[in-house]
C-alpha cells in the first residue's frame, strides 16, 4: 500500500502564481506532481490593494478571503486531474494561504484564502494557518521552510546554506556538526523591489534573467543609503514583508539624490541590493567547506547569480535541482511537509530561526 499524499499550496510575496505540488514523506521524500496556476489580473490587483492601510479593508478583505480560496481548491483540483491523482490517496492539503500583512514586532500576522472553503470544495483535510502559534510562542512566525530545509538537505560533514528567494529572500544555515542548531532569517527584498520597479517603467511582471538590471550600472550613493536601513544590521530572528520592502521606500531612497536617475541603473541598483544582502548575511557566518544551493523564482535571474557567484567566492553556489528537488517546488514542499507534521502531532517550527520559546505544532486543522 502506498505512503500517503500531502499536497502543498503556496502564494507568495511576488504573487505571480499559486504553487502547488503532490509529495510523499514515507519512506523516502517524493515529489510525484506539481501543477502552476495563475492568478487572474484582478485577484493580484484586488490583493495588492490589501498590503497597506486603505479604505473599507475589512469588506475587501473578506471577499479576497473567499476569492482566493477558490482559486486555492481549483489549484488542488487541477492538480489532481492533470497527474490522475487518487483523491483517497490524499491525506491532507497544507496551504500558506497569501500573506496580508505581517508585523512580528507588534506579533501578529494575517494570511488569507479560507480554509474551511478549500476544505468543502475539495473534500480534502487542509490544514492552514501555521505561522500564528508560533508567534504565540514569542516567535516571529517566519521563515518556517527551515525545518524543511533542514529535515530534506542536512548533511554530516558538509556545510550548506540553502537561499530561498522569492518577493523576499531568507537563508537557512544547515552546519555540518549535528549539535549546532538551524539558524535561519529573511535577508531582506527577493525579487519584490525589481519586480515592482519594471512593472512601472516596463510593464512587465519581472526582469528576466536581470537583463533590463545588466543594462544599467550600479548607482553607489543610492545602494549605500539602501544598505544604511536598519533592519540589515539587525540580529537575528527577524523576518520582513512588503510592509517595509515596497514601490513607495524606493521613491523615497530616488528622492535623496541630488538628480533623477535613468530607470534602468535603478534597476541595476535593486539586483545588487538584493545579492549584498543576501551575500553579506552568508558572509557573516564563516563557514568553511560551504555549498550554497538557491531556490524560488530568483534561481533563476541569470544576473543575480552571476553576482551572487562573484560576492561569495570561493563558496560553491548551485540550486537545489543539484538536491534533486526542482527550485520552483521547494516552499510548496514545505507546507505539504507542515501538514505531514501536524497530523502526525509533531513540531513545524525551529525555535532557533523564529525565536519562539520552544518546538510547537503549527496549523489548524480543517476536516474534510
Amino acid at each position: 500500500m502506498n505512503a500517503p499524499i500531502f499536497i502543498g499550496l503556496m502564494s507568495g510575496t511576488s504573487l505571480d502564481s499559486i504553487d502547488a505540488v503532490a509529495v510523499r514523506f514515507e519512506p523516502t521524500f517524493e515529489l510525484i506532481a506539481s501543477h502552476s496556476e495563475p492568478i487572474p489580473a484582478t485577484l493580484h490587483a484586488a490583493t495588492l490593494a490589501l498590503f497597506n492601510p486603505s479604505d473599507n479593508e475589512i469588506e475587501r478583505l473578506g471577499r479576497l478571503d473567499l476569492a482566493l480560496a477558490e482559486l486555492f481548491a481549483t489549484a488542488v483540483e487541477n492538480l489532481i486531474q492533470q497527474h490522475q491523482l487518487k483523491r483517497a490517496d490524499i491525506a491532507a492539503i497544507g496551504s500558506h494561504g497569501q500573506t496580508i500583512r505581517h508585523r512580528p514586532n507588534a506579533h501578529f500576522t494575517l494570511q488569507v484564502g479560507d480554509p474551511n472553503l478549500i476544505a468543502e470544495r475539495t473534500g480534502i483535510t487542509t490544514v492552514a494557518d501555521f505561522r500564528r502559534r508560533d508567534m504565540a510562542a514569542g516567535g516571529q512566525g517566519a521563515p518556517l521552510v527551515p525545518a524543511f530545509h533542514s529535515a530534506l538537505f542536512r548533511q554530516p560533514e558538509q556545510n550548506r546554506i540553502l537561499v530561498n528567494i522569492g518577493g523576499m529572500a531568507n537563508l537557512t544555515i544547515l552546519e555540518a556538526s549535528p549539535d549546532k542548531p538551524v539558524l535561519g532569517y529573511d535577508t531582506g527584498p527577493g525579487n519584490v523591489l525589481m519586480d515592482s520597479w519594471i512593472m512601472q517603467h516596463q510593464q512587465k511582471s519581472y526582469d528576466r534573467d536581470g537583463q533590463w538590471a545588466a543594462s544599467g550600472v550600479v548607482i553607489p550613493p543610492l545602494l549605500q543609503t539602501m544598505l544604511a536601513l536598519p533592519y540589515f544590521a539587525e540580529a537575528a530572528p527577524k523576518s520582513t514583508g512588503r510592509e517595509q520592502f515596497n514601490h513607495d521606500w524606493i521613491e523615497q531612497m530616488i528622492a535623496t539624490l541630488a538628480t533623477q536617475p535613468r530607470p534602468e541603473d535603478v534597476q541595476a541598483t535593486l539586483l545588487e541590493l538584493t545579492a549584498r544582502t543576501i551575500a553579506d548575511a552568508i558572509n557573516s557566518h564563516a563557514l568553511s567547506n560551504l555549498q550554497v544551493f538557491l531556490c524560488g523564482g530568483g534561481s533563476y535571474n541569470q544576473q543575480l547569480k552571476t553576482r551572487l557567484t562573484a560576492l561569495l567566492k570561493p563558496h560553491y553556489l548551485g540550486t537545489t535541482a543539484d538536491l534533486n528537488l526542482d527550485p520552483d517546488w521547494v516552499e510548496a514542499a514545505a507546507f505539504a511537509w507542515l501538514a505531514y507534521r501536524t497530523l502526525n502531532h509533531q513540531s513545524g517550527n525551529e525555535p532557533g530561526v523564529t525565536g519562539a520559546l520552544g518546538y510547537r505544532p503549527l496549523g489548524a486543522i480543517y476536516w474534510g
